[in-house]
């Protein structure tokens, strides 16, 4: 079953009350229900009294029978406050149609409204949403809705977007400088940088130097040995492997020295 429209068909009927109208034939010059629509499908239609103030338009479905008919599945508009007519007995005009409401021209009335269908054959609008914000479908995944966009959330130079929720945007607005990003609750959040535990730096022995906050610098103590070249070298070493003194010493008498000196004796 589909929803067909088409150009000039007509019939009459003179079916009377709020039933299912038994069709009696295209007037001349235009088709049946069933050549034009066919049966099981559905179609706008219309039907209009043709001596009393009585017309009525909806959705009807076609059925080939003997007679065709076309039941009146649902009232659009109509003569009787938009209900479903009563019709009186005489002559009935009936005629596929498209009504006024199922247009895009009657369902968008400011610019920017967006067209969607809300149910079968049934066109609806979405207005304009706000400034930035981007078009999703709800989170039934039934039905189109604005939602705010990082666009719209992030206002100002500097802020950072994250989620407060399942699918929730949410901004936070830049911290100061200096500041570390953390977390608070969950959620992120700006915090004064931490500072560590160490008070002071004290220089030890063989250092100099030091300092309770800032910068601290160490350096090591002149022992008072010259920089320079040693032979034979004679060293003194404190108990923080630092050498204190340094000074060349005599060459000693050689193993080959000694040997020749015995032989010669």
């Amino acid at each position: 079953m589909a929803l067909v429209l088409n150009d000039r068909v007509k019939e009459t009927s003179t079916t009377a009350g709020t039933g299912t109208l038994d069709l009696d034939g295209a007037v001349t010059g235009f088709e049946t229900f069933v050549a034009g629509i066919a049966t099981t499908n559905t179609t706008y239609y219309c039907i209009a009294h043709q001596t009393e103030d009585e017309w009525e338009v909806g959705l009807g479905t076609v059925t080939d029978a003997t007679p065709d008919t076309l039941s009146r599945d649902t009232v659009i508009s109509s003569s009787n406050s938009d209900g479903k007519v009563d019709f009186t007995a005489g002559t009935l005009d009936v005629f596929c149609t498209f009504p006024a409401s199922k247009t895009m021209d009657m369902a968008l009335t400011t610019a920017g409204d967006t067209v969607y269908a809300s149910a079968a054959n049934t066109p609806a609008r979405l207005a304009v949403g706000t400034g930035l914000y981007t078009l999703q479908t709800n989170s039934g995944g039934t039905l189109p809705e604005w939602a705010a966009s990082p666009q719209s959330v992030m206002t100002a130079t500097g802020d950072i977007l994250y989620a407060s929720g399942a699918n929730t945007l949410a901004k936070l607005a830049v911290g100061s400088d200096t500041e570390v990003l953390t977390l608070a609750s969950g959620v992120p959040s700006w915090a004064a940088a931490a500072t560590g535990d160490i008070t002071s730096v004290v220089a030890g022995t063989g250092l100099s130097g030091g300092a309770t906050s800032g910068a601290a610098t160490l350096n090591i103590d002149t022992t008072g040995v010259s920089a320079g070249s040693y032979t034979n070298t004679d060293l003194t070493v404190d108990a923080q492997g630092q050498i204190t003194a340094a000074s060349s010493g005599t060459a000693g008498v050689t193993a080959g020295f000694s040997i020749a000196m015995s032989i010669a004796l």
